[in-house]
């Protein structure tokens, strides 16, 4: 008996360092500085933007390495890895678009002092290199990201505000995409900025967001929402095709009583600033 003992307690002691050995996660070298700044400088995507900008040099470092990705080279990887390219640039150019004027300080009466949109011409004027060709960010979404067809990408989209996607602690890379982008489309029905079911007042409220790329939302889900919800427009159907597999049992049932209804609420633009400077 005493002998089993000692053998149970060797094997226990000898696989314990496997069992906890953490598992190592693959991340594409191009990314890894912008995945370990993530990890070091986001919090529940917030962003130290005081303390990233001491970081600039680095920082400024890996942006210039996107721009120097070709279009070609590019076409040749897997699409998963194209996709995680151009989420990556484009939340690291919020990022330099806010760290190049921090700390905010605007005056247009329309947002926030701090906000992404107090720097003029932030989404749709000022351009960045990448894929080998000068691009804005609403150009990245609307037009290179949108044409995956994969309307979860674009819920991968930190908008630098606290009203729009979580941005994440880590980057996006290929092997992981569809798990990281899994996550991000299950965090619609868990943050209220994206969705509130208010079954107190008959409402779905939505975030402005999807009707700002209503196209790609309903081209790619509108088809696919339960058929009792036929007589809504497309766009609301695309909303509950996305949203009804994940809510809770009482907040489905509320919904397919089909009397509700929905609306977009205002986007919060205040800036995803975790320092306050």
């Amino acid at each position: 008996m005493r002998r089993l003992s000692v053998v149970l307690l060797l094997l226990i002691t000898t696989a314990l360092p496997f069992a906890q050995e953490p598992s190592v996660v693959a991340v594409d070298p191009l990314h890894k500085p912008f995945d370990e700044m993530l990890d070091i400088y986001v919090r529940d995507g917030l962003v130290y933007y005081y303390a990233l900008r001491q970081e600039r040099a680095r920082f400024d470092r890996y942006v210039l390495a996107l721009g120097e990705v070709s279009a070609d080279t590019i076409a040749k990887w897997p699409q998963p890895r194209q996709l995680a390219y151009w989420i990556n640039a484009y939340n690291a150019f919020v990022l330099r678009t806010v760290i190049d004027g921090y700390p905010l300080r605007g005056k247009a009466p329309d947002y926030p002092a701090n906000s992404i949109r107090q720097i003029p011409g932030a989404f749709d004027r000022r351009t960045f290199r990448a894929g080998g060709r000068p691009l804005t960010l609403d150009a990245i979404e609307r037009d290179v990201i949108g044409g995956f067809d994969d309307p979860r990408a674009l819920l991968a989209l930190s908008r630098g505000a606290v009203g729009g996607s979580r941005l994440k602690s880590e980057a996006f890379t290929g092997d992981r995409l569809d798990r990281q982008l899994s996550t991000m489309t299950s965090e619609l029905v868990t943050r209220r900025v994206l969705v509130q079911v208010d079954a107190a007042n008959n409402r779905l409220s939505v975030n402005p967001m999807f009707s700002w790329r209503e196209a790609l939302f309903t081209r790619t889900l509108a088809g696919r929402a339960p058929a009792l919800y036929a007589s809504r427009s497309p766009l609301e159907r695309a909303v509950l095709a996305l949203i009804e597999p994940l809510i809770v049992p009482n907040e489905a049932e509320f919904l397919r009583r089909n009397e509700f209804n929905m609306v977009f609420h205002d986007f919060d633009w205040r800036l995803n600033d975790l320092t306050g400077r």
